[in-house]
């Protein structure tokens, strides 16, 4: 509880929070929609936003409202399955490559560090266009996973090797403790905030990918995401027709999530600085 009541004295952390909190909501709502999303002509059409239709309805003849709850509900789970799965990869692979160095340093850094040269927007872009006709919630985040461990595992791999040196490590190996058990009861603790810290960022990074894909038609387009809520708008000409209501659902829910996430892995990584942590909570 003290975290949080020194979390909460940030602006930024106490913003994006309630905003996360306000848009968990809404993604909550999509239990109670009375439209199947994939269904069209189930509203009338081209309506702005009034009391009966709260965000207006779309050419397609659906509720944009409830279309969003969906919408903001799926990009959030493919942001958490592609987050927690590139942590898992990452969690590994920097600490093998930390702890064991040597030969398994070299040859899982020579992985990190290709995959951090090469155009990962085309491969990913190649890959989502072979997998388009399975592509769901799981295999899209998995498939965006697989590409967004690599710097995070050469920042844990860096913590592992500042810890395999200091005394206590010497102590442990000395005394018998073997080395799952060293890495899960000591090192474990220190690398806990780093990874809670880079999950928001691959999450952030993730929904951003997912809009893009989206927008090249590479999702598709009967599974509600913020991406195939624009993509449709764009489409149908949202913009040039004049159906503003269309648009800028996604588009203000995507700017509230981006910052919300943002903010959220800024605040933290601050309070976990303990420079910038004496400065603003006065060294409590």
């Amino acid at each position: 509880m003290k975290t949080f009541r020194d979390l909460f004295r940030d602006y930024r952390f106490a913003l994006s929070f309630c905003v996360l909190c306000l848009l968990l909501i809404l993604a909550a709502l999509s239990i109670f929609a009375p439209y199947d999303p994939t269904l069209w002509g189930v509203v009338p059409r081209d309506l702005k936003p009034s009391w009966t239709y709260l965000l207006g309805t779309d050419s397609k003849g659906q509720d944009i409202f409830w279309q969003a709850t969906f919408a903001v509900r799926n990009s959030l789970t493919i942001s958490v399955i592609a987050a927690t799965a590139s942590r898992i990869i990452a969690i590994l692979v920097g600490m093998v490559a930390g702890y064991r160095g040597k030969g398994a340093d070299r040859g899982l850094m020579f992985i990190s560090d290709s995959l951090l040269v090469i155009p990962l927007f085309l491969i990913i872009v190649l890959l989502a266009m072979l997998v388009r006709d399975r592509m769901n919630l799981v295999t899209l985040g998995l498939l965006l996973a697989f590409f967004g461990w690599a710097w995070d595992a050469r920042v844990i791999r860096s913590l592992i090797l500042s810890l395999r040196e200091r005394e206590f490590t010497q102590t442990a190996i000395l005394s018998g403790t073997g080395t799952v058990r060293l890495v899960l009861n000591e090192y474990m603790p220190y690398a806990t905030p780093l990874v809670f810290s880079t999950l928001i960022n691959n999450m952030a990074w993730a929904i951003g990918l997912e809009i893009t894909l989206a927008i090249l038609g590479l999702i598709n387009p009967n599974l509600p995401t913020l991406g195939t809520m624009l993509q449709s708008a764009i489409i149908h000409q949202a913009v040039l027709l004049g159906r503003w209501w269309w648009v800028l659902t996604p588009v203000i829910l995507s700017i509230f999530l981006f910052v919300a996430l943002y903010w959220l892995s800024v605040s933290i990584s601050e309070y976990l600085d303990p420079r910038t942590r004496i400065q603003r909570v006065g060294g409590q």
